[in-house]
């Protein structure tokens, strides 16, 4: 009997703590992000083309991509302006460079390179405001074009640049 009450004791001293451990400070949280709990509101206002070339709409599908991102992985309220956390930006970068080398100094594999430079304030802490220029890029054959391969690799291009730009902003990495 003496067992069954101590055993009894241990689990609700447990169950009690285990929120205090699991809350911490109050500023991380599972996904991943170094948000202040002040913070309740972001925006994202729209991405604008800065380069030649690149499809017309890939500066709105840029900016849905980080509007639905912040909404998935923090508790913020998205605002069409004015949020605790402001991202805006423009596509400063769209060019197929060659990659890949080959023996006869041609390009095995074409890449396509998409720049964006952004610019982050943060109304509650303006230590973490920053303008800085995110890339990523994809591959594709030497011997495709570019207009078969880009509907393929933008929505890849799009999901990295969008964790560049969340881990910076969000994440503080």
């Amino acid at each position: 009997m003496k067992n069954n009450s101590s055993a009894r004791k241990l689990w609700v001293f447990l169950i009690l703590i285990c929120p205090v451990f699991m809350s911490g400070c109050g500023v991380y949280s599972f996904t991943g992000t170094n948000l202040s709990p002040d913070i309740k509101t972001f925006s994202v206002l729209n991405f604008t083309m800065g380069t030649a070339g690149g499809p017309s709409d890939l500066p709105q599908r840029l900016t849905e991509d980080l509007k639905e991102y912040f909404q998935r992985n923090t508790s913020l309220v998205s605002q069409p302006g004015g949020g605790d956390l402001v991202l805006e930006g423009s596509i400063t970068g769209y060019d197929v460079t060659p990659a890949a080398p080959t023996a006869n100094d041609q390009a095995g594999l074409n890449r396509l390179n998409v720049t964006v430079q952004v610019r982050y304030t943060n109304a509650k802490d303006e230590t973490k405001n920053f303008d800085q220029s995110f890339t990523y890029y994809a591959d594709f054959p030497q011997d495709q074009t570019l207009n078969q391969n880009e509907a393929r690799l933008l929505p890849t291009i799009r999901e990295n640049l969008v964790q560049q730009i969340f881990n910076k902003s969000a994440a503080d990495w």
